[in-house]
């Protein structure tokens, strides 16, 4: 078998000598020669630029996932107003409903959020442990972040502040008959 690549070790001030040198000498094309030198340096700014999109993927990550738990919290409160009419008509105030209705997204925020941490923990094990090892054949150590997931709590938790303004808002200057109204048509 002909041995047809070689690697020549040379410092790096008389590597562009040695090239010109193997070009006029050999007649060899300047594409052949690669300068390894160059090319870690275009590899590590390539592998840096991964981080930067990875960074912006997470934060559109985040993003997407904000408006999906404020999208399902206003549905679900949005669907909750109207079953609201009874327990106003036995005597409960308004600003007591909203106060209860407020009270109601922040259980579901927490409990969203508690059961959250476990699940992305136990998923990344998996991705990591178990996935990379058998698509790559290797595996890469697992890191916890607890700065992140409180930056996904309070992004969380402002999805769902936001998404209880609005129905509250609605049953603060909805009239009371509308609202035995839009109870009774919802039966």
């Amino acid at each position: 078998m002909a041995k047809l690549r070689y690697g020549i070790r040379v410092p790096p001030d008389g590597a562009i000598n040695l090239k010109r040198q193997l070009v006029d000498e050999f007649g060899l094309p300047p594409d052949a020669i690669v300068d390894q030198a160059s090319l870690k340096q275009q590899s590590r700014a390539i592998f840096e630029q991964t981080f930067k999109v990875t960074g912006a993927l997470n934060v559109l990550t985040l993003a997407v996932a904000g408006f999906a738990m404020f999208s399902s919290l206003l549905t679900l409160s949005a669907i909750r107003l109207p079953q609201l009419a009874p327990v106003w008509a036995l005597g409960l105030r308004r600003r007591d409903l909203a106060r209860y209705e407020i009270l109601r997204t922040l259980a579901l925020w927490l409990a969203t959020f508690v059961a959250a941490i476990p699940v992305g923990l136990a998923l990344a094990w998996v991705l990591l442990a178990l996935v990379n090892v058998q698509a790559f054949g290797w595996r890469l150590p697992m890191s916890v972040f607890p700065l992140d997931w409180a930056w996904l709590g309070a992004t969380a938790l402002l999805a769902a502040l936001v998404s209880v303004l609005a129905p509250v808002r609605r049953l603060g200057v909805t009239d009371p008959a509308d609202l035995l109204r839009i109870f009774t048509n919802e039966r």
